[in-house]
């Protein structure tokens, strides 16, 4: 039997290119599963086979586990303290070994055998494939469909087959059998028993290599592109930037008679695209992004991270786009959320805003309708302003003497003061339970008192929309609390 091993490793090393140490493997684990079937448990055998003679031996072996662990698979494990009887001086994540009889290669058959040996080394060379495309780095691969499979593509790129998703393909495109297709490598899946490399024509990566491989300016590292956003096969927008001033970096990924941008258009299916010049300020990046509309107005909302802008009648189509593509497509190329709004509809928004405003400063300063309107005017748009704000700038506003700001001043801290006391007040209702979870700060609980949510189980009835506008925190954060609010449910039920 030794000689036959020996000759069968070297046949198959050579048959299939391949070291004959991954064909010794292969044997191994082939001898393994058959010496497994002698037992009725399921038992963890190693066998080992000698390089030189091709005598081999196999073990049956239990892992040393902590005492304290305990036994999760008590066929193939052993505590530490049972092991130390058995063999004095073992470490934990050390084995036992029992020597088990050699198996005859008569009985496990040697088409059998031989079958387990090719499949592993199936696996290896496949493995070896995959190893070798993924050193050469490539981004877009280029290859034919070979099949389609239950709506993918299976594309056949030089000695890998790779899988393009149908809802990775392009809206509309007609790919069939035998047709030249370009994509970009989303992801390796190793797990995969068929295709592991899985392509996409619809990603925005997708069109930031395609224009890379247009534009050598953007390799030479004269230009980049920023941001892509893509709504596939119908429009994108990409925003490029120069870091050498005497290039136009949008006349450069456009090309002589527009033969760069027309290649990658062509490539996407008539793919419109958009080439907007990138802007470190937010406000100017978003007026470009919203091209080909112009612009009137803009306000930044640092906190909400989105942007109100305001556009006139003519414009607002343009500005929104068919079915809202235009205004979806900047807002995901800028990462800000775009409000489109008219000059009416702005100027009611303000008002409204100053009316709440004026009514605030009312109520809680004591004040005239006139004295509200200059605060409002002088740009102030809290009681914290007025009651810390330098006292110099303060002076600076001509219809106010020095006594009417002290008098304000005084005012706006006692309201501050009494509303901090009744905030305490409320946090003081909240139940201990609820005051001691998790991640909840003092300003969510001075929050969910205000809106009555004073228990664990009204916290956890909420939805996590709910939560995240209550307490003005994140959708994120708000669901992690609203799983913990919810955690003792569920150990009641235990």
């Amino acid at each position: 039997m030794s000689r036959e091993i020996l000759l069968l490793v070297d046949a198959l090393a050579r048959e299939k290119n391949v070291p004959r140490e991954v064909v010794f493997g292969a044997l191994e684990n082939a001898l393994a599963s058959a010496m497994k079937k002698r037992f009725k448990e399921d038992a963890d055998i190693r066998v080992t086979i000698d390089r030189t003679t091709g005598d081999h031996e196999g073990f049956r072996r239990w892992l040393v586990v902590p005492d304290d662990a305990g036994l999760q698979e008590p066929d193939r494990q052993e505590l530490h303290s049972d092991a130390q009887d058995i063999v004095p001086g073992i470490e934990v994540g050390e084995y036992i070994e029992e020597p088990l009889e050699p198996e005859e290669f008569g009985r496990i058959g040697a088409q059998a055998a031989k079958q387990a040996i090719l499949q592993r080394i199936r696996d290896a060379e496949r493995e070896q494939v995959l190893n070798d495309f993924l050193e050469r780095g490539e981004t877009i691969v280029s290859g034919t469909v070979k099949r389609i499979d239950k709506g993918d593509a299976i594309i056949e790129t030089g000695k890998i087959e790779a899988r393009l998703p149908r809802n990775e393909m392009i809206p509309k495109e007609n790919i069939r059998v035998g047709d030249r297709v370009r994509a970009w490598v989303l992801r390796v899946d190793h797990a995969a028993r068929g295709q592991q490399v899985i392509l996409s024509r619809t990603s925005p990566e997708f069109i930031r290599q395609l224009f890379e491989n247009e534009v050598p300016e953007i390799e030479q590292g004269l230009l980049e592109i920023k941001a892509a956003a893509r709504d596939p096969g119908v429009r994108a927008k990409i925003a490029v930037i120069a870091y050498d001033k005497r290039i136009d970096p949008i006349g450069t990924c456009v090309g002589m008679r527009g033969s760069r941008v027309t290649a990658v258009r062509n490539e996407l299916g008539g793919e419109q695209v958009d080439i907007v010049l990138w802007a470190d300020d937010p406000a100017e990046f978003v007026i470009g992004a919203l091209a080909p509309a112009h612009v009137e107005s803009i306000v930044v909302d640092e906190d909400k991270h989105a942007m109100d802008v305001v556009v006139d009648a003519e414009n607002l189509p343009k500005a929104i786009g068919a079915r809202g593509q235009n205004v979806r497509l900047a807002s995901e190329l800028t990462g800000w959320q775009i409000n489109i709004m008219t000059p009416e509809e702005n100027q009611n928004r303000q008002e409204e805003e100053r009316s709440v405003l004026r009514q605030m400063f009312i109520a809680r300063l004591d004040v005239d309708d006139e004295v509200a309107d200059i605060l409002i005017d002088e740009g102030f748009t809290g009681l914290e302003e007025i009651a810390y704000v330098p006292m110099q700038e303060l002076l600076e506003i001509e219809a106010f003497d020095e006594d009417t700001i002290n008098e304000l001043r005084t005012r706006a801290r006692n309201a501050l003061l009494t509303e901090a006391i009744a905030q305490e007040e409320r946090v003081q209702t909240v139940a201990s339970e609820l005051k001691d979870l998790e991640g909840i700060t003092p300003e969510m609980l001075a929050s969910l008192a205000e809106n009555n949510i004073l228990s664990l189980d009204a916290l956890a009835e909420l939805s996590a929309d709910e939560l995240a506008e209550m307490a003005g925190i994140e959708q994120e954060l708000a669901s992690e609390l609203i799983i913990r609010a919810r955690a003792h449910w569920f150990e009641d039920e235990s």
